[in-house]
Parts: C-alpha cells; sequence; structure tokens
C-alpha cells in the first residue's frame, strides 16, 4: 500500500497546479500514482471527476460507490468505483473526513434555480467542460462528482443541509488511481458549497513509493 503524503520527508510532485478561485483544469493520472487535493485556506470545494483513459465511457460513479461502500461519508480506506463496478480510486489519506457524492457539479442552471441569479456565473460544470473537452470528454459524459471538502448532512425528514466545509487550512484528501485516468478538478463557484467565500484549490500528483523504499523509511539506522 503507498505511503501516506503527511511523513517529514521532503516529496516533489509530478505535477502541481494551483487553482485560482472559480476555476479548473483537466489531466492524466497514471495507475498508481497519488493526486493529492489541498484545501490551501480552508472551508473550499473541489469538485472531482474521472474517466478511464483507455475508454471514456467508463467514469467515476457516485452510485456504485455509495452502493458498495454502504455509506455516503467516504473516507480513507474506501474504494472509489466506476461506472463498471471496477476499482478507480483508494483513498490512502484523509484528514477531513467529510465529502460529498450526492450533488452534480454547479451549473448555470444551479445559479438560475436555486441562486435566483441573472446573467452569467462561474460553474464548476462549465469549468470542467472547459478543462476536459481537449481529452474528448463531451458535457453530457460528465456525471456526479465527488465533492471534496463538501458538507452535506441529511435531516431526519430526508432533506440535504449544505453546512460550511470542515476542512481547515491545509487540509487534504489522498487518492490513489487504480487505472490510467482522465481526471477534472475546479475550486467550487457556489457559494453556499464555500461559506460564502471563493478560495483557491492546490492540486498534486505524486509518484507512489516502491515497497522498497517504503520499508526503507521505518528501518531502523544502522548501526556504525
Amino acid at each position: 500500500m503507498a505511503m501516506p503524503l503527511s511523513s517529514k520527508e521532503p516529496v516533489t510532485p509530478l505535477t502541481q497546479r494551483h487553482l485560482a478561485p472559480q476555476t479548473g483544469t483537466g489531466l492524466v493520472v497514471r495507475r498508481g500514482e497519488l493526486l493529492k487535493i489541498i484545501d490551501p485556506t480552508g472551508e473550499q470545494v473541489s469538485d472531482l471527476i474521472s474517466f478511464a483513459q483507455e475508454d471514456p465511457r467508463e467514469w467515476l460513479s457516485s452510485g456504485r460507490t455509495i452502493d458498495y461502500a454502504n455509506t455516503i461519508y467516504l473516507t480513507t480506506g474506501h474504494t472509489l468505483y466506476s461506472n463498471r463496478s471496477r476499482p478507480m480510486w483508494t483513498v490512502v489519506e484523509d484528514t477531513v473526513g467529510r465529502h460529498d457524492f450526492l450533488l452534480t457539479p454547479c451549473s448555470p442552471e444551479t445559479f438560475s434555480i436555486i441562486y435566483k441569479t441573472t446573467g452569467h456565473h462561474p460553474s464548476c460544470f462549465e469549468n470542467l467542460v472547459k478543462a476536459l473537452a481537449p481529452f474528448g470528454i463531451a458535457p453530457d459524459a460528465i456525471p456526479t462528482t465527488l465533492n471534496v471538502f463538501m458538507n452535506v448532512e441529511v435531516a431526519p425528514d430526508g432533506e440535504l443541509r449544505i453546512l460550511p466545509p470542515r476542512s481547515r487550512a491545509g487540509d487534504h484528501l489522498v487518492l490513489r488511481a487504480e487505472m490510467d485516468l482522465v481526471v477534472g478538478v475546479t475550486a467550487c463557484s457556489a457559494e453556499l458549497s464555500n461559506n460564502g467565500t471563493f478560495k483557491p484549490i492546490d492540486v498534486e500528483v505524486h509518484a507512489a513509493p516502491t515497497a522498497a523504499a517504503a520499508r526503507g523509511a521505518h528501518a531502523a539506522p544502522a548501526s556504525a
């Protein structure tokens, strides 16, 4: 199993991107690599979606994942499945423990229907469409996203309550890719999800430590 990225040893990412508020990015994450989503200032959601690189008709599935985990609150040790019931990600480190996999990425319609916004409002859906277009992902192929750091509670009557994210500055989620993936990530654009303000998100991709390196990191120092 891959070592978490919270050790004091210096770690150099293979890829490192800083997402300005209300923006998104697309990237490829190879099997075995670690994707780290970081909230640098706190209380900011990040929408995450992924597709199999070999066939983008296979995507990260909220329904399959929740079904097999038997919980809506996914955290360390859980597997995230595709619509074909194949493992896409494994959660290897989670400093927050509360994320949402029920709600779709905010869209222009989100703001006109829920927020009663007139005129254009940045949205995660539009940012994902733009970020994933170079990979051949069509808008209609974008499903429900994993809303990293989003704090959604279910009331006894079934009502969903969107509360401020529990994440604080530096909190993060680390996922290990179980196949080669095309990935879209955003710094969420919905006011309610982010406690009223828009903040950045940091994204890193790390090579997974080899088994030998992992053993060496925990070995006792050799005697002189």
